[in-house]
């Protein structure tokens, strides 16, 4: 990754964090065009009792509507799920950088066999933070993954 794509990532990781520190789930994600961010986004299924809000979801809720999203690149701290996977691929959302895959696999050969370029950072940072959370609040993430890794 060059400079640009880790100081999107650590947005996408300052996200996570917050999230994390409000109590819920550690995923944060940034949605960026043109070189600037347009959208931040964290999980808030514990915050705001909603199901559906993970951190890519509540991302592209809060970018609002736009025409295209093929020259949008999407920077997550953890592996999309199969919902999130399903909303990148759904959107046309053609790049996405995740933060980390070993605390959740997620959905990466759905999402290249959608033809989404996905770039696995590998992080340090994100894979500490998700496993620390994981560690302290196993029945909300196992909440959260609907008890099942694979998702």
């Amino acid at each position: 990754m060059n400079k640009a794509e880790q100081k999107f990532l650590r947005q996408a990781y300052a996200e996570a964090l917050a999230g994390y520190r409000e109590g819920g789930v550690a995923v944060g994600a940034v949605m960026v065009q043109d070189g600037a961010v347009i959208a931040r986004g964290r999980n808030k299924r514990v915050q705001e009792g909603d199901p559906i809000i993970h951190g890519e979801t509540d991302c592209l809720r809060n970018a609002g509507i736009i025409a295209d999203y093929s020259g949008i690149d999407l920077y997550t701290t953890l592996s999309p799920c199969m919902m999130c996977a399903g909303a990148i691929v759904h959107f046309g959302i053609n790049r996405v950088v995740i933060g980390e895959d070993q605390n959740f696999p997620g959905n990466l050969a759905f999402l290249r066999e959608h033809g989404v370029q996905v770039v696995l950072a590998d992080d340090e940072k994100c894979k500490a933070l998700m496993s620390k959370f994981i560690e302290q609040h196993p029945d909300i993430w196992f909440e959260d993954i609907a008890g099942n890794a694979a998702v």
